[in-house]
């Protein structure tokens, strides 16, 4: 019997197994007992805390609060997606948030104050984060400086240089439609239907695609059934959910009409896209995960290890500029709390509380996903219940401390089994 191991978070099947949804049940079940559980515990946790909350407060499970769910953890989750990039190496990035930040005053100042169009002033945010994200990877792969060090120190010094950018506090209110619209505005509803047909449909072709290669190649394919089943939750919980955000949402239509998709939804949902199928299906993403893996290993195959390491923290700090730049616009203003606050903490949070691996070499983007989402709901059913943010500090603290400790005994688990 011949087992194949995949990239973290797909399955292990046996050679012998004919392809049918009860053998792929089976080898999922021996994949986690295995200690390789991917995201089932957040989705687990999100299931549970949307339930408890909605029988708490009947309010959380309304249309308006669902697509403020979307809107506020979207910064969050933008960062996180960027810090799964550096946690895959076993680094970290302590001045992410603050990062966000400094991208974020750039836009405002240049937006304000030099009077430039907003996509100019978008690009010098994203630039901004590139430039910090290159002397950071610098500083750890050639200089050899731990990246806690590095970042802690970047953690400090942005502080003082947002204060610089916003003249030493100053609220810097941005008044560009554009950029306001992005956390502010809502797609037209047939557009929403529109992105929820063409998400469905590239996803059953991908899944349709995968499986017809990997059959091609004499290894065993997802079954056709299974593939429907995929298709077809993700068309149920799509439709469901782009039916609520279509639904009036305002107190006084009369007066104002909310209705439709966030506009910040598709931006996740593009670089969601975008970094996952690097990550996956490149070999700078395969090298990612070697490298985090077994870096020594990595090396003597020949792996570009310091100029993977200065990418990573590259895509870190650009995403950490987007997710910045969101927030500006969800606050339509940048202020010197901007980034700063539990920011850095709930976007680590977000990336290990989804599955990805503080060790390095396991993890998804879309676990930042997961976790933000996971984040955000605790953060709202928390304020919707009036607990202070002392409660949400120590239940948030609580359930990623419980995350950090369900992937250690994971790996442990999974070494004994010798899956690593």
């Amino acid at each position: 019997m011949i087992k194949v191991k995949e990239l973290p978070g797909e399955a292990i099947v046996t050679a012998t197994q004919a392809p049918s949804i009860k053998n792929s049940f089976r080898a999922y079940v021996q994949r986690v007992r295995g200690g390789d559980m991917g995201a089932l515990p957040a989705v687990l946790g999100l299931v549970v805390l949307c339930v408890v909350f909605a029988v708490a407060r009947p309010s959380f499970v309304t249309a308006g609060n669902f697509a403020n769910l979307f809107t506020q953890g979207a910064a969050v989750t933008l960062i996180a997606m960027g810090l799964v990039f550096v946690l895959l190496l076993g680094e970290i990035d302590l001045s992410a948030g603050f990062a966000s930040g400094v991208c974020a005053a750039v836009l405002a100042v240049t937006l304000t104050s030099m009077g430039l169009p907003w996509y100019v002033c978008a690009l010098a945010a994203i630039v901004t984060g590139v430039i910090i994200g290159t002397v950071l990877g610098t500083l750890v792969a050639k200089v050899g400086i731990p990246s806690f060090v590095v970042t802690l120190a970047a953690f400090l010094a942005f502080q003082g240089l947002v204060l610089v950018l916003v003249d030493e506090g100053t609220n810097i209110s941005i008044r560009d439609s554009v950029i306001v619209a992005i956390a502010n505005r809502n797609l037209p509803p047939w557009l929403g239907w529109a992105l929820y047909a063409v998400c469905v449909a590239v996803f059953a072709v991908v899944q349709l695609v995968r499986a017809r290669k990997r059959a091609k190649r004499g290894l065993v394919a997802d079954p056709l059934s299974l593939i429907a089943f995929r298709v077809g939750t993700l068309a149920v919980l799509a439709g469901a959910a782009v039916f609520v955000l279509n639904l009036e949402r305002s107190r006084n239509p009369l007066l104002v009409s909310l209705t439709g998709v966030p506009i910040v939804v598709p931006l996740i949902l593009a670089l969601l896209v975008v970094w996952t199928v690097i990550l996956r299906r490149t070999a700078f993403g395969r090298h990612l995960y070697a490298v985090g893996g077994n870096t020594e290993a990595a090396r003597r195959a020949g792996i570009p290890v310091d100029r993977l390491r200065i990418s990573a923290f590259v895509i870190c700090s650009s995403m950490a500029a987007i997710g910045g730049i969101v927030a500006a616009s969800r606050a339509s203003s940048v202020d010197p709390n901007t980034g700063g606050s539990s920011v850095l903490l709930y976007a680590v949070g977000a990336a290990v509380i989804g599955g990805t691996s503080l060790f390095g070499g396991k993890g998804r983007v879309l676990d930042a996903v997961l976790g933000g989402a996971v984040v955000a709901v605790i953060e709202n059913g928390m304020g919707l219940m009036g607990y202070g943010a002392s409660v949400k500090y120590l239940v948030t603290g609580s359930v990623l401390l419980l995350a950090a400790g369900v992937d250690a005994l994971a790996r442990k688990r999974a070494a004994a089994a010798g899956l690593r």
